[in-house]
């Protein structure tokens, strides 16, 4: 099922620790919209301008999520953020040109190392029924636990 010209549902719910654990991964009909909402206001536009977006991570439902060990409360669990990376592009200069170009609620710039431009991944969110709050963040990991500072880094 695709969800957008260049994005499939298969893409977006895609998980290797999911598939080796046997998870079902299929998000329910408002998620799926959601997911749409965010391949057509968000990863379009940067497939368009950059070409294939490569998407580490979409939904995740509640037991993937426990699964993966992440938040609850994660975006990726009501099918509105993705990690993604667009190949032979820096991360930190694919966030640069989100923040400055597009619509988002939540952008962060992941474990990037700096003079690496490979590392790390960008993640992106999107409301499509609610305000989006346009918060950039850097995440970084310090002492085993990611630690998040304001904007994305330079």
């Amino acid at each position: 099922m695709n969800l957008s010209p260049h994005f499939s549902l298969e893409e977006m719910i895609k998980s290797q620790s999911g598939d080796r654990a046997g998870v079902d991964n299929m998000p329910p009909p408002p998620h799926r919209e959601n997911l749409r909402a965010l391949c057509a206001h968000v990863l379009e536009p940067i497939r368009e301008r950059f070409g294939p977006v490569i998407i580490t991570s979409g939904y995740r439902g509640p037991e993937l999520n426990r699964l993966v060990g992440s938040a609850p409360s994660s975006q990726h669990c009501l099918g509105e953020a993705a990690d993604i990376e667009v190949p032979g592009m820096s991360n930190a200069d694919l966030a640069r040109w989100i923040e400055a170009h597009l619509e988002y609620d939540q952008l962060i710039l992941e474990c990037y190392k700096a003079g690496i431009p490979s590392s790390g991944w960008v993640h992106v969110s999107y409301k499509a029924h609610e305000p989006n709050r346009k918060q950039e963040l850097t995440a970084t990991v310090v002492n085993g636990k990611m630690a998040y500072t304001p904007g994305i880094a330079k």
